[in-house]
C-alpha cells in the first residue's frame, strides 16, 4: 500500500506542475491574442495613413504638373 501512496503523491505533484504550466500557457495565449489584436489595429491604421499619403502625393503631383504646364517655354 505504501508504494501506491508514493505513486499518488508523485502523480499529484506532476498534476500540479502540469496545472501550473497550463495556467501559464493560458496567460501567454491571452497576452499574445491581445497583442495580435493591437497589431492588427495598428496595421489597419498604417494602411489607411499610407493610402491617404499616396492620394495626397498624387494630388500634389497633378498640381505640380498643372503649374509646370503654365510656365512659358524655355523658362526652366
Amino acid at each position: 500500500m505504501q508504494a501506491f501512496y508514493n505513486y499518488s503523491a508523485d502523480m499529484e505533484s506532476d498534476l500540479k506542475a502540469l496545472e501550473d504550466k497550463v495556467g501559464e500557457l493560458v496567460k501567454l495565449y491571452h497576452a499574445v491574442r491581445s497583442e495580435n489584436l493591437q497589431l492588427r489595429q495598428e496595421l489597419a491604421q498604417s494602411r489607411d495613413e499610407s493610402r491617404l499619403l499616396k492620394e495626397q502625393m498624387s494630388k500634389a503631383g497633378s498640381r505640380i504638373e498643372a503649374l509646370l504646364s503654365q510656365l512659358p517655354e524655355g523658362s526652366l
